[in-house]
């Protein structure tokens, strides 16, 4: 892969992916395209609207005719389309958390699935079963939705957001064998915990290394 094209829903996620890239896709060239209505039309409403649908299916067409390898796309609340998109465009359109999902029912059978909004709790839920079914897996899923973490970041409440999830992530981990975090935005709180416990993971860092070829925490 020569070229990525990579989709945010949230601008702040740019530095994140942009690091990782430089890690582990050395010589691949970004094109991004931040897009912060997706989500809060998506959140606004509590669904997935036929215009956000649109405007995501245009990005991704703009990045497939300007010569992008593979379209990434950041949000896990618009994870749904992204899989329709996918099966109609002739280059890989990857969803930010499936990498996660299928690592996490290969460490347990109860899978955590911890989000700050509840347009996101759902898709993911969803996508564990689903990566499950595929696999002969059978799996419990136990969520929790972190009140108040996404309107703080909103506000550049950086401590605020992230002192929410960690103590709700506390409780999460102590019920189940492994607990996804269902955002991108909460990977802060996955590298904070690394190193015993029962295993978190977020997307970015997993998603990347998928794309460059690699097994998950290689």
């Amino acid at each position: 892969m020569q070229r990525l094209g990579i989709v945010h829903t949230v601008s702040q996620l740019a530095p994140t992916f942009a690091e990782l890239a430089g890690e582990l896709l050395p010589g691949v060239q970004l094109t991004v395209i931040a897009d912060e209505l997706l989500l809060k039309r998506t959140v606004r409403d509590g669904v997935l609207d036929d215009v956000t649908r649109t405007r995501l299916h245009g990005h991704v067409t703009a990045l497939a005719d300007f010569g992008v390898d593979a379209v990434l796309v950041t949000c896990s609340s618009v994870g749904g389309v992204v899989d329709e998109i996918a099966s109609e465009t002739d280059i890989p359109v990857i969803r930010v958390d499936r990498a996660m999902v299928e690592h996490a029912i290969t460490i347990g059978a109860r899978v955590g699935v911890l989000a700050t909004l509840p347009t996101t709790l759902a898709p993911t839920i969803e996508l564990v079963e689903a990566a499950a079914h595929r696999s002969g897996r059978t799996v419990e899923v136990v969520s929790r939705l972190c009140d108040g973490a996404f309107a703080a970041l909103e506000r550049g409440e950086m401590a605020r957001h992230d002192a929410i999830i960690a103590e709700e992530l506390d409780r999460l981990a102590a019920e189940v064998d492994v607990v996804v975090l269902a955002q991108a935005s909460m990977a802060r709180i996955a590298a904070a915990r690394a190193g015993g416990g029962t295993p978190v993971l977020s997307s970015p860092r997993l998603v990347m290394e998928q794309l460059a070829g690699r097994e998950p925490g290689s």
